[in-house]
């Protein structure tokens, strides 16, 4: 984050310098200085925001793709004459600690359609989850700890 704020300040000295405070310069005066930053990263000791942003971006299509999966899935499993459905609660054992993953995690989990966070253990150590088809909990978890948990712990840490 802090290498962000470098990055404004970066902006607005060059707007300073340049004599122009117009949305366009201040914008070439962001990119030419995250440019600059890219190039110093070894001085900073950072790997760069710009990574961080790529990976959130990553987070944030994944997202989008399971969202898009999941509606079909449940649409499909309504739709179906025969619902042959085994609705259930599994407890999710939790790899991310931080409060602000967690909540992340079961919000993504709780948008996608047939799938709610209901709770977190006491120790933070589980998530349980609601899921309208139960019938394969440990790929139910699997596919979590491979696809939102996984990016979250990327794009965060």
């Amino acid at each position: 984050m802090m290498i962000f704020v470098i990055n404004v300040i970066f902006a607005l000295l060059w707007a300073a310098v340049s004599g122009s405070f117009t949305l366009l310069n201040l914008a070439f005066g962001f990119v030419l200085s995250a440019i600059a930053l890219y190039l110093l990263r070894e001085q900073t000791g950072g790997t760069g925001y710009l990574f961080r942003a790529r990976r959130i971006l990553s987070l944030f299509l994944l997202f989008m793709k399971e969202l898009a999966l999941s509606a079909w899935k449940v649409a499909t499993l309504v739709l179906s004459p025969t619902m042959n459905l085994k609705p259930g609660i599994f407890a999710f054992p939790l790899t991310v600690d931080r409060d602000f993953e967690i909540t992340l995690l079961a919000n993504m989990i709780t948008l996608t359609p047939g799938t709610f966070s209901v709770d977190v253990s006491d120790d933070g150590r589980f998530l349980y989850v609601h899921a309208i088809d139960c019938s394969d909990k440990e790929a139910a978890i699997r596919d979590i700890q491979n696809g939102f948990e996984r990016k979250i712990l990327e794009a965060f840490r």
